[in-house]
């Protein structure tokens, strides 16, 4: 497992070593292309992973860091959130995605977490909504480049869900980001990681491509009934 907070992610694996699970860990920026080519590069020998040498294969990547920063028109953007959306969702991806298939063959499989914003933009998304669209173009691709490889790749899309999101998307005013999730039953982290969990568990010769998910109040990226 990899996060850039060091602390959160020991907590995490520390929660996964009380269950059992053989754990791995090691923190790094995803926006930084070198250390994320250390960062893997060492998880995968601590792990024992090495394909090309007929040891184990990476059985599954999820490649999960995403955010949003603001909310407001295009044209009062700043140019520092720009460049963070843009280099953690579209280039962490893609450099982690990157690094990781040399450790793939076939029968792997790979998650991207893409969003609902990479389906339909709605007003105050722009850039985050591009950077999920990139998100969405990105998996099409990647499926076509491994296809032949045998290594499945998938796309989640949440709708609203209740993590730390929103409290990043407004800069730490609790206010705003609680009144996101007020009147109605979001989506929550369980949610999305059993429909991680049911991705990575399919047969070989079952890829889920693509998978939407919304609460049962939200009808699309735009359209979210609160109880008044």
């Amino acid at each position: 497992m990899t996060s850039r907070r060091e602390a959160r992610l020991e907590a995490v694996a520390n929660v996964c070593r009380e269950l059992s699970a053989e754990v791995h860990v090691a923190a790094w920026d995803m926006r930084e292309r070198q250390d994320t080519l250390k960062g893997v590069e060492l998880l995968m020998s601590r792990a024992g992973i090495a394909p090309s040498q007929g040891g184990t294969a990476l059985d599954g990547l999820v490649n999960n860091a995403g955010l949003a920063v603001g909310k407001g028109p295009f044209d009062e953007g700043l140019d520092d959130d720009w460049d963070r959306m843009i280099d953690t969702n579209v280039k962490g991806l893609l450099f982690l995605a990157r690094a990781c298939v040399p450790f793939m063959t076939a029968g792997s499989r790979m998650v991207n977490m893409g969003s609902i914003a990479g389906k339909q933009v709605y007003p105050g998304g722009n850039v985050y909504c591009a950077s999920k669209h990139a998100v969405d173009a990105l998996s099409q691709a990647m499926r076509i480049d491994l296809v032949e490889r045998g290594i499945g790749v998938s796309q989640i899309c949440p709708g609203a869900a209740e993590t730390e999101f929103s409290h990043v998307r407004f800069k730490g005013d609790e206010a705003a980001a609680d009144a996101v999730y007020r009147g109605f039953d979001p989506l929550v982290a369980q949610d999305i990681a059993e429909a991680v969990s049911f991705v990575l568990s399919r047969p070989p010769h079952v890829c889920i491509n693509d998978m939407v998910i919304m609460p049962t109040a939200q009808a699309s990226a735009h359209h979210l009934y609160k109880v008044p």
